[in-house]
């Protein structure tokens, strides 16, 4: 791909805006959507190689990825990359490093460019994939398609200022420059929940800063990075900039991240898995030159808290589509909600009955509001901790499940104290704890009285109190008079405080910064 850099900074030029949502009331988008599920329909069941340095390899050990709604259909069978295939991508991805840092920052921004462009064209094929491997709804697909397209332009612009020369204090005899410079080797793990937006923004935020990558997707959702991988293929990028292992991440994750070549690992997950990464790369191994990066999100326990000052009507639907889009599966998804007493019962009544209204069911209808969640692990682990729930607090919808498909009934408890465990823990499902507070300093205390601290909101039309919150309630991400999920490249830098991550913060300015090293440069004038 020959491209100057005249060319790209005149697109960059274009201020970056959000890419609109797809409007499905227009016919023309709802037919345009309805033929690419059944293309993709069409193409279920193939077969995909791993990716080592543009080498395409298929191993007889394999795989499936299956439909949530129907576990019996298979999405696509993938291979499962050995601990030596795991080896040969980290080295090929070392040795394309070593050209791939040398392409001018204006080249790789291109390359996210034509991605992002590609992605656009195929933006209902992705939505559709989308649907049928993670069992998104319409609305929730193209908005993570639409987010996928915002991380590659947001990040290509990114990229150039960065090449920019950098502002420092000059002196008279010397000339001083800073510029960032690449890492290395990166382990991108992204996640299932959010499979195309995710997998695409760690990706491209690591190669377009001058690293290359082993992309290891989640293998609940490997056949949307399949298809991103694709792009990436058909619009030129260099073979070892992105090499694509799939398989279990205990089988294979371990050695990945653990590899003396590997210079940081971007993961997106669950606190344990976090953690587990975390640990392996504080170690040491030999031959390794470098103290390894870890760029992690690791999910949230997060809250709304609801003051009587509060629109209770915009509460409560904020409170329900935080907590049951996507089946609450997400890490900004609210799971507590945590109202003062004087209008505690008000709301919860106001959210039951909104959440009676949701259509649970199949997501290739373009009405439907929840789908199954993602396999029969997850399943399990939420129908345990609904038994749970019912001794910790007092069943006032849903806790039922039907098959074939793995559907759980948005569920909502009441009277929950704030330390039980599913005030406490990360479920990860449809499942909403209430949580009543004295007052809004009570409300506040409960809030913050978890090991998480990725999301959070606040409904109240008192000042002093958004002043408060702003200076005590301890998220990443806080919102006002809003849901808690929904966060918007460019608009909501990403990320968490404490157990909820590195506080990454996806998406804003800072982001790129952490898949670079800033080098300064001195000389005396002569």
């Amino acid at each position: 791909m020959t491209i100057t850099a005249e060319h790209v900074l005149e697109r960059a030029r274009t201020p970056f805006r959000n890419e609109p949502l797809t409007d499905f009331s227009r016919p023309e988008n709802r037919q345009a959507q309805e033929e690419a599920l059944a293309q993709v329909r069409s193409e279920l069941g193939r077969t995909y190689p791993l990716i080592i340095g543009g080498q395409h390899i298929q191993n007889s050990d394999t795989f499936a990825s299956v439909n949530p709604a129907q576990p019996d259909q298979v999405i696509g069978y993938f291979s499962r990359a050995t601990l030596e295939q795991v080896d040969q991508a980290v080295r090929v991805a070392a040795e394309a490093f070593e050209q791939w840092k040398r392409v001018p920052a204006h080249e790789r921004a291109n390359y996210l460019f034509a991605a992002a462009d590609r992605l656009r064209e195929r933006r209902f094929l992705f939505n559709a994939w989308m649907i049928y491997e993670v069992a998104k709804s319409w609305t929730e697909a193209d908005a993570d398609t639409a987010e996928a397209i915002d991380f590659l332009e947001f990040y290509a612009r990114e990229m150039l200022r960065l090449a920019e020369e950098q502002p420092l204090v000059r002196i008279p005899d010397e000339d001083n420059e800073l510029v960032y410079i690449p890492l290395g080797v990166g382990a991108v793990i992204p996640p299932w929940n959010f499979p195309g937006a995710i997998m695409v923004g760690m990706t491209s935020a690591s190669f377009v800063a001058g690293n290359t990558v082993v992309l290891k997707p989640s293998s609940a959702s490997p056949a949307i990075a399949a298809q991103f991988v694709r792009i990436l293929e058909e619009i030129g990028l260099p073979a070892g900039v992105v090499n694509f292992l799939t398989g279990a991440g205990s089988s294979i994750g371990d050695a990945l991240v653990s590899h003396p070549l590997t210079r940081f690992i971007a993961f997106t997950g669950s606190r344990d898995v976090g953690l587990r990464i975390n640990e392996l790369a504080a170690k040491t191994q030999p031959g390794q030159r470098w103290i390894k990066r870890t760029i992690l999100e690791m999910g949230g326990k997060d809250a709304i808290v609801v003051d009587e000052t509060a629109d209770l009507e915009a509460a409560a639907n904020g409170i329900v589509v935080s907590a049951f889009g996507f089946q609450g599966q997400k890490c900004s998804a609210c799971s507590r909600a945590i109202i003062v007493e004087s209008v505690y019962d008000q709301v919860l009544q106001k959210v039951v009955e909104k959440a009676k209204q949701l259509s649970v069911g199949d997501v290739t209808r373009p009405e439907t509001f929840m789908g199954p969640v993602i396999d029969a692990n997850a399943f399990k682990k939420i129908t345990d901790y609904i038994e749970i729930g019912k001794g910790e607090g007092r069943l006032v919808l849903g806790g039922g499940h039907h098959g074939p498909g793995y559907y759980i009934e948005p569920t909502i408890f009441a009277d929950v104290d704030p330390h039980a465990r599913i005030a406490q823990e990360e479920i990860f499902g449809p499942v909403l704890a209430f949580i009543r507070a004295k007052d809004f300093s009570d409300a506040l205390r409960i809030a913050n009285d978890t090991e998480y601290g990725l999301t959070g909101s606040v409904y109240t039309r008192d000042p002093e109190r958004i002043q408060r919150a702003k200076e005590e309630f301890h998220v990443g991400n806080l919102y006002f008079n809003r849901k808690c999920t929904g966060a918007l490249v460019g608009v909501h830098p990403f990320g968490g405080f404490n157990m909820s991550g590195t506080d990454s913060k996806a998406g804003g300015r800072d982001y790129l910064l952490l898949f670079t090293q800033a080098k300064a440069i001195s000389a005396k004038k002569l």
